[in-house]
């Protein structure tokens, strides 16, 4: 866990624009370097001159997070810059949803690396360097409130945001001992360009075409639900405040509440349907 942030250094993955952008924001004005880790390098360079301007002293990175390797050249960069990392925002991500036999097997690839591959080498980089300065730090991994519910049309995006949920979950009570807070970021929906991810989108997953946003039914819809969200600032605020407090849970939509509440009410009644299961009710020595 980490208490005190000033002089420590945080790496933020799609920290170029978004709540990656705004958690670098919010670290640097508690006092921590920033090092802004975007696969858009100009993007980076143009981020941390933004930071720059506000006294944040900011590390521009191109770091592409489908590859470990990409991964582990960023970590050198902190390294040589700035010595240790302290808190790790595993932020960069992609949106791909459609109706049921649409996606193409680049799409699922597409996102699977990126949302869910691209945390789990951020962690496994970044962890060990952490644990090896003995001072504490902070993993921060971006889900969604798709982490916790599934709507149709969204069940690639859904898929990996539960994952990250998951890991994150689990990597929470191992690293506790380390000193190593965990936390998952589960917004709503939030001023982004998540929509419009295609942009960034590598050659070996079909380049820069058209791609269904997977944050709405259509694509006008999706930019209204993205474009009318939350201020991103207010995002990377949140998650300042939920570090200092080792939060697992990251909600910045509490209104959302409801629609987690009846996902579990549907487990826990079909718990109780197991309970009056004949075939459940069946002792072993019956079989035959």
């Amino acid at each position: 866990m980490i208490r005190d942030f000033k002089g420590k250094t945080a790496f933020v993955t799609g920290g170029a624009s978004g709540i990656g952008f705004a958690m670098a924001r919010a670290f640097g004005r508690a006092g921590m370097n920033v090092v802004v880790a975007d696969i858009d390098l100009g993007a980076a360079k143009s981020a941390a001159e933004r930071l720059a301007n506000e006294q944040i002293k900011a590390l521009p990175v191109q770091c592409d997070v489908t590859e470990r390797g990409a991964v582990q050249r960023g970590a050198l960069e902190t390294l040589a810059a700035f010595g240790k990392v302290h808190v790790v925002c595993n932020n960069a991500g992609v949106a791909v949803g459609g109706p049921f036999g649409t996606l193409r097997e680049r799409d699922w690839d597409w996102i699977i690396d990126v949302n869910l591959k691209g945390v789990v080498y951020g962690t496994e980089t970044f962890v060990p360097l952490i644990k090896s300065h003995g001072e504490g730090g902070h993993i921060v991994n971006t889900a969604s409130m798709a982490g916790m519910i599934s709507p149709p049309g969204m069940e690639p995006y859904c898929a990996t945001k539960f994952a990250v949920v998951a890991m994150s979950e689990g990597w929470f009570q191992q690293l506790a001992p380390l000193e190593i807070g965990v936390s998952v970021l589960c917004p709503g929906f939030v001023r982004t360009r998540i929509h419009e991810s295609g942009r960034a989108r590598q050659e070996r997953y079909g380049g820069h075409g058209e791609v269904d946003p997977g944050v709405g039914a259509t694509r006008k819809e999706a930019a209204e639900n993205v474009m009318h969200g939350l201020d991103p600032d207010i995002v990377g605020t949140r998650v300042l405040e939920a570090v200092k407090a080792n939060e697992l849970y990251i909600f910045t939509h509490p209104e959302m509440k409801e629609f987690v509440e009846t996902r579990f009410k549907n487990i826990m009644a079909a718990f109780d349907t197991a309970a009056h299961s004949d075939a459940l009710k069946a002792k072993p020595h019956d079989k035959r």
